[in-house]
């Protein structure tokens, strides 16, 4: 098994905003990150882990 690496700027990115927007649709009412709170959290966990598992992404 190869060693993790550190993702793109782009993509750890992406998975940060991600991440925070679902956090935000947990706590706060807001009509479609309320909604999708839980897949904007999934979303952001697995482009990041994707990003550490491919050197490429």
């Amino acid at each position: 098994m190869a060693a993790p690496s550190a993702p793109k700027k782009i993509t750890w990115i992406i998975g940060l905003a991600a991440g925070i927007l679902g956090i935000i649709g947990h706590y706060a009412h807001v009509d479609i990150l309320s909604q999708y709170n839980y897949v904007l959290l999934l979303v952001g966990f697995i482009v990041l882990a994707v990003g550490t598992t491919f050197r490429e992404i």
